[in-house]
């Protein structure tokens, strides 16, 4: 059997939940994991359905069976195939906890993606990617030549055909131009003091200032510097008798974890975006499963 996913955004009204499950019960397919939201801020109805195609269907002729039901209810809607993994692209400067956690998840298969490249503005971790089999672009970023980078790093991306595109702490800041083009398509990781602390270092300022909390935020990336849609945050308890090297070491940790979050839940359909907020839905039965332990 086929496993596929539906995302559906719509206004919201009744009979929605009915005609879906209606339409793929009519199809010969099997309902297996089912999330929805209904949003009486946005007026605007969110679900993912998982399901499994029992009598052979496949996605084209779903997508096009199903149109009328989009049109009836004024629906966005996709199709998916579970088995097709997206093209991930990493981008890191010279932090590489993100990187490495990654990658680690990306070789156990708790993150189904391929790495079609990581990009740097230094030659720190050429070795660790090119060990993996992964092709390494350095691309130098400098006041004088920022245009002309970012126009190779989009080559790459448009010649990778990359799916998605994670800022693994890549300290450089995106023009409006590609924050556009590449909407909703760029996941960036940062600590969650701002605006609090901000500069080079936050976890030393945040030290002196007795901080209890310290926390990371991924979001995707816009125009707004680090005030995109947020997708998953998470924070980590601090105490009076830990040094300021201890904060870098728990912020390491914690940033690592609500990235690779993250990413899953963009992989796998499960965030939704919903004005200058985004709808995140858990994770399916085995969403988690790694195909190997290490």
């Amino acid at each position: 059997m086929s496993e596929f996913v539906v995302t559906v955004t719509c206004p919201s009204r009744r009979g929605i939940v009915a005609a879906i499950a209606g339409f793929l019960a009519a199809q010969g397919c099997n309902i297996t994991d089912s999330a929805q939201f209904d949003d009486p801020e946005t007026a605007r109805f969110f679900m993912r359905v998982s399901f499994a195609s029992e009598t052979g269907a496949g996605l084209d002729a779903l997508r096009a069976a199903f149109a009328p039901v989009a049109a009836e209810f004024g629906m966005q809607a996709s199709f998916f195939d579970s088995a097709e993994r997206a093209n991930m692209l990493v981008m890191v400067s010279r932090f590489g906890h993100c990187l490495n956690d990654l990658l680690y998840r990306w070789r156990i298969g708790a993150l189904p993606v391929n790495i079609v490249g990581v990009i740097s503005n230094h030659m720190d971790y050429q070795k660790l990617v090119v060990n993996h089999d992964i092709p390494f672009h350095h691309v130098e970023v400098t006041r004088e030549n920022k245009p002309e980078a970012e126009a190779q790093i989009m080559r790459i991306i448009e010649r990778s055909e990359t799916d998605l595109v994670v800022l693994a702490r890549y300290m450089q800041i995106l023009s409006d131009q590609m924050c556009q083009q590449m909407s909703g398509r760029i996941i960036n990781i940062h600590h969650s003091f701002l605006p609090s602390f901000k500069g080079a270092n936050p976890y030393k300022q945040a030290f002196e200032r007795g901080v209890k909390l310290i926390g990371a935020t991924a979001h995707y990336v816009t125009a707004d510097l680090d005030e995109g849609p947020i997708i998953e945050q998470d924070t980590v308890r601090v105490s009076h008798a830990q040094s300021a090297a201890d904060y870098v070491s728990l912020g390491r940790d914690v940033e690592a974890q609500v990235l690779a979050r993250a990413v899953h839940a963009h992989i796998n359909r499960r965030v939704f975006p919903n004005g200058n907020k985004t709808v995140v839905f858990p994770a399916s039965p085995g969403g988690y499963a790694s195909e190997r332990m290490g």
